[in-house]
């Protein structure tokens, strides 16, 4: 495989919580700068055809991510009139779980537990999807995630911002770029909080974390390549998978759909 699996800091349990939800809140906005849930849209809803349950189960929610967006575009066409959204994390994030608490929307909800995404009770029918999430996974634990959908025999949908495909010295290119952008991005995350700014412009924390991981999350992208090396042996007459890249703001975007037929 050509990635690389070096380190996260939002990876570490040792990772402080306030600044972990502080990097995914900026994560959001960087989602919705690179329009994610467009790309989005047309593949969940054609993951949504393979399953069995109107509902999309997020993993690796972080604060939310685009699949809100996603939710209230497939709400808007009136096909899936059912349709919920249930989102998943690891480490869930409390003030995002408040937030959507509070909001007191039926159709969206926020585990408050853990939940392993390798491990995911075969019971909990829906469109799994993981925007962004794979490539923090070593190889047998990315496998263990579709193997997980395929023996449930539910869809999975991944994608990544990111294809992985330039040569690798410009990986590091990406860290003082990834820098500077996020002193731009930063006035747009919602909803502000003072550490926010704090830690981005008078003790300038989030931007170094923020510029790492951006760049360490290019050189662990799965391509196309590792894709199909990863779902090797998880197919059959009863489940196929199908991968692609879409071009999008800032480069080529990745998906890979696992499908019960």
């Amino acid at each position: 495989m050509k990635r690389i699996h070096l380190f996260e800091f939002e990876d570490f349990p040792w990772f402080p919580n306030w600044i972990r939800e502080l990097m995914t809140r900026y994560i959001q906005t960087f989602h919705k700068i690179l329009k994610t849930s467009d790309h989005l849209t047309p593949l969940v809803e054609k993951g949504l055809n393979y399953s069995s349950s109107p509902l999309i189960l997020d993993l690796c929610s972080g604060s939310g991510g685009p699949m809100i967006e996603v939710l209230n575009n497939l709400k808007e066409k009136k096909k899936f009139t059912d349709l919920k959204l249930t989102l998943t994390d690891l480490y869930p994030n409390q003030k995002a779980i408040r937030k959507i608490k509070s909001e007191g929307k039926m159709e969206i909800d926020y585990l408050e537990a853990s939940l392993d995404a390798t491990k995911i009770d075969p019971e909990l029918k829906g469109l799994r999807t993981m925007v962004s999430g794979l490539h923090h996974m070593k190889p047998d634990l990315a496998k263990l995630v579709l193997q997980n959908a395929k023996l449930s025999q539910e869809p999975i949908l991944i994608f990544e911002i990111s294809d992985n495909s330039p040569p690798i010295f410009l990986w590091w290119l990406a860290i003082p770029v990834a820098f500077i952008t996020s002193l731009f991005v930063t006035p747009m995350v919602r909803p502000m909080s003072g550490q926010q700014l704090i830690f981005t412009y008078l003790i300038p924390i989030l931007p170094l974390f923020i510029a790492w991981d951006g760049a360490v999350s290019n050189a662990r992208t799965y391509t196309l390549e590792d894709m199909e090396e990863l779902t090797k042996g998880l197919s059959d007459e009863k489940y196929k998978w199908e991968m692609g890249k879409i071009p999008g703001r800032g480069g080529n975007k990745l998906y890979l759909l696992g499908k019960a037929l």
